[in-house]
């Protein structure tokens, strides 16, 4: 990926609060963010005292809901958090037209889609700051560690002087005077960490690849009964950090296809991301104790509604993503598919 200036972090949390404080945002601005996410794409900005504003999931790529964004869009609105879910790439053309149109700083957590791509563009590329976790479990993992990603020498310089205090020191311009202190926060990727973390980039594709054939082979056994597995488009090319499938509206609910495939001794369970908007943070106002700012600048924080994202994520069944699979492993689960898929209605009369 072609972008200018890039800085290591300590993990990909620490990369998203310096992409919130190098864009120059003031306490009360508020961020258009998805609530299905993981947290780490929103809670940093609560430390700069920034305020979340949750917005929908649209069903095609999983990404914000420009319908809903326009319905959430007003003054105090300065930016965006755009997360490729899972690595699959959200609506680009849309989400960036809107930000244009309502002058939007974004910023990609792409923590879930190294080597995604859309229109051809590698996903990190779109926005003003684009961050990438290589934490454990990610598809380049580090042990720990994230990588924050900018074209703007001022960004990046903000970034250095929040939290890289060698980097200040290298520095050539009047910042480098914060060398002593920076700005408070050490977030400096460990050596080790380091180091592994660009060996698995350097394997990124080879691994990616493994992925993408096993599932795709998954993929084709499931749509045969009418589950999304959110493939590829001609605009998208997406990763596999993790493999979640839409189960179909017709035959078998959900929660039996998950029991049935766990009775044929498959790994598949509910999705593990929670509504954030939900979460007792949020819902009892414990989000108080970093946002000190005037409770008129916050919006409610009330469980429920997102009646549409609530929607997508009662679908979801959640694969192993088998980035080292044997063939006789993926041909067990492709069986186990078929196996269920043609005894629906059997399976139906049994329950009944």
């Amino acid at each position: 990926m072609e972008r200018k200036y890039a800085l290591s972090h300590n993990n990909g949390t620490s990369a998203l609060m310096a992409a919130f404080f190098a864009l120059g945002l003031q306490p009360g601005d508020q961020i258009l963010v998805p609530t299905a996410t993981f947290w780490a794409s929103i809670l940093p900005m609560m430390w700069h005292g920034l305020v979340p504003v949750f917005c929908e999931s649209e069903g095609k790529t999983l990404g914000l809901d420009v319908e809903d964004l326009k319905q959430k869009i007003n003054p105090a609105v300065k930016a965006m958090v755009i997360v490729p879910l899972w690595g699959i790439p959200s609506d680009y053309d849309a989400l960036i037209s809107f930000a244009t149109q309502h002058d939007l700083k974004v910023i990609e957590d792409a923590s879930h889609a190294h080597g995604a791509t859309y229109k051809g563009s590698p996903i990190g590329s779109f926005g003003d700051i684009s961050v990438f976790s290589l934490q454990g479990d990610k598809l380049a993992p580090a042990g720990e560690g994230g990588v924050f990603l900018t074209d703007s020498y001022e960004y990046w310089e903000k970034a250095v002087c929040m939290g890289d205090i060698t980097r200040i020191i290298e520095l050539d311009t009047p910042s480098q005077r914060f060398a002593a202190t920076s700005f408070g926060i050490k977030t400096r990727i460990a050596p080790v960490s380091a180091a592994i973390g660009l060996e698995q980039l350097n394997q990124l594709d080879q691994n990616n690849k493994i992925r993408r054939d096993n599932l795709v082979r998954l993929s084709d056994a499931l749509e045969h009964y009418g589950f999304d597995t959110f493939k590829d488009t001609t605009n998208r090319k997406r990763t596999y950090f993790e493999f979640l499938a839409k189960a179909p509206n017709h035959g078998l609910s959900k929660e039996v296809w998950i029991q049935a495939l766990q009775a044929e001794g498959c790994v598949v369970e509910q999705p593990r991301y929670p509504l954030v908007h939900e979460q007792p943070f949020f819902t009892e106002g414990a989000f108080r104790s970093i946002l000190r700012i005037e409770d008129s600048k916050v919006p409610s924080y009330l469980a429920g509604g997102f009646e549409q994202t609530r929607r997508l994520n009662q679908c979801m069944i959640k694969f192993p993503s088998f980035p080292n699979a044997a063939d006789e492993v993926l041909d067990a689960y492709i069986q186990a598919i078929h196996k269920v898929g043609r005894h629906q209605e059997k399976i139906k009369e049994v329950l009944e």
